[in-house]
This record gives structure tokens, sequence and C-alpha cells, in this order.
């Protein structure tokens, strides 16, 4: 009985550590204005894009980034 509770205890603290960093990730993209893609890699979630790495070193925060030039096509 002792393992069944300390067993429900761990996954009960996994599911609210999983809530919240996806929720966070939902506030980022409505506080920012842009797609979840913007900022992470699609379908590598884990990978930041530049746009992803300047919003963690600055705090939460995309004032003042820059969109690298896009390469014309030839």
């Amino acid at each position: 009985m002792r393992y069944v509770r300390l067993l429900v205890l761990v996954l009960f603290t996994i599911a609210v550590l999983m809530t919240f960093t996806a929720s966070a990730t939902k506030e980022d993209a409505k506080k920012t204005g842009k797609a979840c893609t913007y900022c992470h890699e699609k379908g590598n979630p884990k990978v930041l894009t530049d746009a992803g790495k300047y919003y963690k070193e600055h705090d939460k925060s995309l004032e003042g980034y820059k969109e690298p030039a896009k390469k014309e096509k030839k």
C-alpha cells in the first residue's frame, strides 16, 4: 500500500509539471502573438529558432529582435 501511494504521488507530480510546461508555451504564444513555430523548430519543439533563443535570453521578450534577412531564391 505504501508503494502505491508513492507511485500515485510521483505520477501526480509529473503530470502537474508537464501541465505547467505546456501552458507556459501557450501563454507565450498569446503574449507575443506569434505561432509556436516562430520560436520552436517545426517537428522538434525542443529546438529553438534564432527568435526562440533571443526570447529566452531576453527575459521572455522579443522586443528589439530583428528577423534575419530572407534569402532570395534564384
